[in-house]
C-alpha cells in the first residue's frame, strides 16, 4: 500500500469522499478524530460503511483504527466492526509484539464468531507512540502472521517524552524522532513486512510532503499515511515505481533465473548481486 488515508469514523461524508481520491487504503478512525462522547456513533457509522462496501469491487483496503488496548474501548470497537470484515485493524499505542499478539488473539475470537476465515484480518501497528514502544520494536518480528506492516507516530511520542516540538527549524524531524523513524524501518525489515511512513500534518504544504515522500522512499519505506485527501496523489506519485525501475527489476530477476546458484550477474555492463535480486523481487511483488 502506497497511500493510507485517515477518515473520521463518525463522518459518512468524508468516508465517501475518501473513496474518490485514489488512496490504496482508508483508515476509519475511531480514536483521535472522534470525541469521547461520539465513540458510539462513530462505531455505528463505521460499521455501516464497512457493511455497504464489503463486496464492492475496486474499492481501497479498509482498515479501522481502534482505540488503544489500555483505554477499555477496544473490545467495543472490535465488536462493532468485525462482523463486517474489515481488511485490517490499525493498533495505536502498540508496545511491540505483545500488543500485536494480544490483538491477534482477540481478532481470532471475533473472526470465529462472525464466520470469517481465521487470520483474514491484518494488523498494522503504530509502533512508536510511547517511549516504551520504541524500546519494544525489536519484539515485532514473529509476533503474529497477521502483521501487514509497521508504521510510526510522532505526535503522541512528543507528548510522552516531553518534547516541545518534533521538527527542527528547517522542518526536518528532530533527533529523537529521526531515531523512532529509523528504528521503525529496521523493525519492519526484520519482520519482513512493509514500512509505512507517518503523516505530515502540514497538509497544505504539498511540496514539503513530496520531499518527505522522496526521502522515505529512498530510505526503504514503501508508503505513507495521509490526513487530507489532497495528500494522496502526491504520495501515490512518489511511491509508485517508475516503468524504468520495474523493467530493471525484471531484468535482474530474469538474469539470476538464467544462472541459478551464482552470486553475481552482469546486466548491460553493470554487476548485480544477491541483495539486488532481493530488492528487485520485493519491488515486483508490490506492483503485482
Amino acid at each position: 500500500m502506497r497511500s493510507l488515508l485517515f477518515v473520521p469514523g463518525d463522518s459518512p461524508r468524508k468516508q465517501e469522499k475518501g473513496l474518490e481520491v485514489g488512496a490504496d487504503a482508508l483508515i476509519l478512525d475511531l480514536e483521535d478524530s472522534v470525541a469521547p462522547a461520539e465513540k458510539g456513533k462513530a462505531r455505528e457509522v463505521a460499521a455501516s460503511f464497512l457493511a455497504r462496501m464489503r463486496d464492492a469491487t475496486g474499492r481501497p483496503k479498509l482498515y479501522v483504527r481502534v482505540n488503544a488496548l489500555d483505554t477499555g474501548l477496544t473490545e467495543d470497537d472490535l465488536a462493532a466492526v468485525m462482523p463486517h470484515a474489515p481488511d485490517g485493524i490499525m493498533l495505536p499505542k502498540a508496545e511491540g509484539g505483545p500488543s500485536v499478539a494480544h490483538l491477534g488473539a482477540r481478532l481470532a475470537v471475533h473472526e470465529a464468531e462472525a464466520g470469517l476465515p481465521d487470520g483474514a484480518t491484518r494488523i498494522l501497528p503504530i509502533a512508536t507512540e510511547t517511549a516504551r514502544a520504541v524500546f519494544a520494536l525489536s519484539t515485532l518480528p514473529g509476533s503474529s502472521p497477521r502483521l501487514s506492516g509497521v508504521t510510526w507516530g510522532a505526535e503522541d511520542l512528543s507528548a510522552d517524552i516531553g518534547a516541545e516540538t518534533n521538527r527542527a527549524e528547517d522542518g526536518a524531524w528532530s533527533a529523537p524522532f529521526q531515531l523512532a523513524r529509523n528504528l521503525t524501518l529496521m523493525a519492519a525489515a526484520a519482520a519482513e513486512v512493509d514500512a509505512i511512513d507517518t503523516i505530515n500534518a502540514h497538509f497544505r504544504d504539498l511540496d514539503g510532503l513530496a520531499r518527505e515522500c522522496r526521502a522515505a522512499r529512498r530510505d526503504g519505506f514503501v508508503g505513507k499515511m495521509a490526513i487530507h485527501p489532497a495528500q494522496v496523489a502526491v504520495i501515490n506519485e512518489a511511491f509508485t515505481p517508475t516503468d524504468a525501475a520495474i523493467d530493471q527489476a525484471r531484468k535482474v530477476v530474469a538474469a539470476f533465473a538464467r544462472s541459478p546458484g551464482v552470486g553475481v550477474v552482469g546486466i548491460d555492463g553493470e554487476m548485480f548481486d544477491r541483495p539486488h535480486l532481493r530488492r528487485a523481487e520485493r519491488l515486483l511483488a508490490r506492483v503485482g
